[in-house]
């Protein structure tokens, strides 16, 4: 079975799957008068879209196989790792066809809200430390529902995730 050894999170390993934004380090700009921070990239859509916040409670195992994967061919799904650093995978949109062989694994730091793009494959993020990572998952309203493809990978497609 294939191994994907995870790695810390990187500007310019992450940059084709999406983006991230340190939360408990923000910067930004003065508005009024009064400092506000805000994450630099918005979820796509209207202004009157409904932005949907879903908790997450992920609990470890050993190994980390990865059995299934997921896609949204209209949306960025955004995750903030809350208690715990935790780790995602990601791999290149294609058309709804699996390519676990591009898949990458990245540590992500607890307070770190990561963007990942449309179309991008990924699965639930993993803990990297606890035993149970609580995270949030932002996202449109009813994308669970409208637009998220989750495909069983077969057995020759599936991996399995290792901490460096």
């Amino acid at each position: 079975m294939r191994v994907i050894k995870a790695e810390l999170i990187s500007v310019a390993e992450f940059a084709p799957y999406g983006s991230f934004y340190d939360m408990e380090q923000p910067s930004g700009y003065a508005l009024e008068g009064e400092i506000h921070k805000f994450y630099p990239d918005r979820i796509s859509g209207s202004c009157t879209s409904k932005i949907g916040f879903s908790p997450i409670c992920v609990k470890q195992k050993s190994p980390m196989k990865i059995t299934a994967i997921e896609y949204h061919t209209t949306t960025e799904e955004m995750i903030l790792p809350l208690n715990d650093d935790m780790i995602i995978h990601v791999a290149p949109a294609s058309a709804g066809v699996p390519v676990t062989q591009l898949t990458k694994a990245f540590i992500v730091p607890k307070g770190t809200l990561v963007k990942i793009n449309t179309a991008i494959w990924h699965l639930a993020p993993l803990p990297v430390h606890e035993n149970e990572l609580h995270a949030m998952i932002i996202l449109p309203e009813c994308t669970y529902i409208n637009d998220c493809t989750v495909v069983e990978l077969k057995q020759e497609e599936q991996f399995v995730i290792e901490k460096q």
